[in-house]
């Protein structure tokens, strides 16, 4: 989401090379670019001019350090601003038990997919969640939100046949009393926030429940307008928390950078795919990095531990230090880091990676390899040296692809082979040469 953004940034820090004291001349260009970015990406008017007129106050007068270079120094406290921008301090949720939450929002942000996210997450965090389907506008919110309680084993309640949206919101808080759960999450129906007979009636249901979290839903593509939808609702139901949904997409990400500023509300939650694993805590820090393009180690390390197992882990890096590794393991490894959510995503937390683009046909290509694989016997991916021609043929055919395909993956697959055994060997100039080889010719599929 916040490619543009630095891309442009790191443009406007590039004109500080050489310079040996950071004066209000010097650092003039650089901060009208730094600005223009900040409203590029549709951060609000207001909270782009006092961010660049802190940095300016910060840099001007500075002697650059001889240890870093000047752009290294603006960058530490373009760095702190925008932490403080997006909001410092903690971003839990109260300690209240059981903890009521009121998930809040327009139309199509992802109130009930985040509401089921939100229950998923909770859930690991060793809740009882319990979710309820206050939503009885749209055609088959309840029935969404249904389906997702099931597959994450959330306690989940109902009434298709009442328009009342304070007595559903009363019985569903009794039945997860009743059910033992200590975790309720409501999901209300979208409404607009000049829909005052629609802010009434969350008013009352508010009321009626007396939430210790209310969460407003925000769309990140919402751009400039996202302030006034964050104001609006906080006036109406005193807001304590954000999520912000599509960090995933292509919007500019103004409404991330805004909307704690202008209402004081914290960013709690941020929501990175369509998936109901793809939900996280929001951390300032983390995001503030990774708009400066310096990745997000910690996010990718906590993912790690997250989806893969150790003891696999160790397994596999014993038979890859013994140039012991089939395309069963491969296999294995590929599906692990597919649980730590897409390679784009993967590769944005590196540092120094956040401008690199995968190829459109990047995750395809990891799928391909993933079926090519699967068809092949057990015996087949212990030994590959096995696969003769109508092997092949069969393969392809069973994983869609064409031969080629399998011959490529096979061909790759004894390179790497080759990379192992010199690594074991130490004949790490020889390693080097074959990847470079490899890299010329595409590389391996799905790495």
């Amino acid at each position: 989401m916040f490619e543009s953004l630095t891309d442009k940034l790191g443009s406007a820090l590039r004109n500080l090379r050489g310079v040996g004291k950071l004066t209000e001349e010097n650092m003039a260009e650089t901060l009208q670019e730094v600005r223009t970015a900040l409203l590029a990406a549709d951060v609000h008017f207001k909270v782009s001019r006092e961010f660049v007129e802190r940095v300016q106050t910060q840099c001007v007068g500075q002697e650059v350090l001889k240890s870093v270079t000047p752009g290294q120094q603006v960058v530490k406290i373009i760095n702190d601003e925008l932490v403080r921008l997006l909001g410092e301090g903690s971003t839990a949720l109260s300690a209240a038990r059981p903890l009521k939450i009121l998930m809040v929002g327009l139309h199509g942000s992802g109130k009930t997919t985040s509401t089921a996210k939100l229950g998923k997450l909770l859930k690991k965090r060793g809740y009882r969640p319990f979710v309820a389907a206050c939503d009885i506008y749209r055609p088959a919110a309840i029935d969404q939100l249904e389906i997702l309680a099931k597959q994450e084993d959330l306690g989940f309640y109902a009434d298709r046949t009442s328009q009342d949206v304070t007595a559903i919101g009363a019985a569903a808080l009794a039945a997860a009393q009743a059910a033992g759960c200590d975790a309720i999450l409501f999901d209300t129906a979208g409404r607009l926030q000049i829909d005052q007979e629609l802010i009434e009636e969350v008013k009352r249901l508010h009321a009626r429940i007396q939430p210790d979290e209310v969460l407003l839903v925000a769309d990140g593509a919402l751009g400039q307008e996202a302030v006034n939808v964050a104001k609006a609702f906080h006036e109406a139901l005193s807001l304590t928390g954000l999520v912000l949904t599509k960090l995933d997409g292509d919007a500019r990400g103004g409404a991330a950078l805004s909307m704690k500023s202008i209402t004081g509300v914290p960013i709690k939650f941020v929501g990175t795919g369509e998936k109901t694993e793809d939900f996280d805590t929001f951390y300032p820090d983390r995001l503030a990095s990774r708009i400066l393009g310096m990745g997000d180690v910690v996010s990718l390390v906590e993912k790690a531990q997250e989806n893969i197992d150790q003891k696999e882990a160790e397994k596999m890096a014993e038979k890859l230090r013994k140039a012991d590794f089939n395309l069963e393991d491969f296999l294995s490894q590929l599906q692990q880091v597919k649980k730590m959510g897409s390679m784009q995503s993967i590769i944005g937390m590196m540092p120094g990676m956040s401008g690199v683009k995968l190829d459109d046909n990047a995750e395809k290509q990891m799928g391909r390899t993933e079926a090519i694989i699967k068809s092949m016997t057990n015996q087949e991916r212990r030994k590959p040296e096995i696969l003769n021609g109508n092997r092949r043929q069969r393969i392809a055919a069973g994983a869609g692809v064409k031969i080629v395909d399998v011959n490529q993956l096979l061909k790759q697959f004894q390179q790497m082979q080759k990379m192992m055994k010199m690594m074991k060997g130490g004949g790490a100039k020889k390693m080097m040469r074959q990847m470079e080889a490899m890299k010329g010719k595409g590389g391996f599929p799905g790495m």
